[in-house]
């Protein structure tokens, strides 16, 4: 089934995805643990080179790739750029807060801010949000930008043009609206209508 397609860029609050469920906010603090093949560490530049099948945990902040570029700002701040192998993409995924959701993408690279909270996803990148196992929304473009913070992420496609898989550098969406829990009950059979005395004297 073909993905509706919407304007070059598009800007889309979680809320909409249901009030009151933001990213996991206890992520940021948590220690980010890193598995690959092999590390390259720069200690004067506060570096780290991670190689071969990475796999980074932080939280419940999971993200797969090829290799992995960590730094940390004199702040503590960390920071991390992960790219795929050839003609495969790199992954993300992060529960929701207080509801059983994940929201996981895709990229060629991926860029994760740990001062900012934002995560982004460039070329072939792809966001998809899940109730349960169940895919609930999809997008997809060139960059998206996941504001762990605010749960407000943008899509561009405008950067798309001439990528593979692109439809002329146009964002792709499916939103699938959340059950109501306010519906009123069906109405019932409608009243029969019955016949009447004359006003104002016997029936005729």
């Amino acid at each position: 089934m073909k993905l509706p397609r919407l304007t070059p860029l598009l800007i889309v609050p979680f809320l909409l995805w249901g009030a009151g469920a933001n990213a996991e906010k206890a992520d940021r603090d948590k220690t980010m643990n890193v598995e690959s093949d092999a590390l390259r560490y720069d200690d004067a530049k506060k570096v780290s080179v991670f190689s071969g099948r990475v796999v980074l945990t932080k939280g419940t902040i999971l993200i797969r790739g090829a290799v992995l570029t960590v730094r940390q700002d004199p702040d503590g701040a960390q920071h991390g750029v992960v790219s795929a192998e050839p003609g495969k993409l790199a992954f993300f995924r992060q529960k929701r807060e207080g509801v059983d959701e994940f929201v996981e993408g895709e990229g060629e690279t991926i860029e994760y801010d740990g001062r900012a909270e934002t995560v982004r996803l460039l070329k072939q990148a792809q966001l998809r949000r899940y109730r349960g196992a169940t895919l609930s929304d999809e997008m997809t473009g060139a960059l998206i930008v996941y504001n762990n913070a605010t749960d407000v992420f943008t899509v561009d496609g405008s950067a798309a043009r001439g990528s593979p898989g692109a439809a002329g550098g146009r964002v792709r969406a499916m939103l699938t609206p959340k059950a109501r829990t306010d519906e009123s009950p069906p109405a019932g059979p409608a009243p029969t209508l019955k016949s009447t005395p004359a006003l104002g004297g016997d029936p005729k």
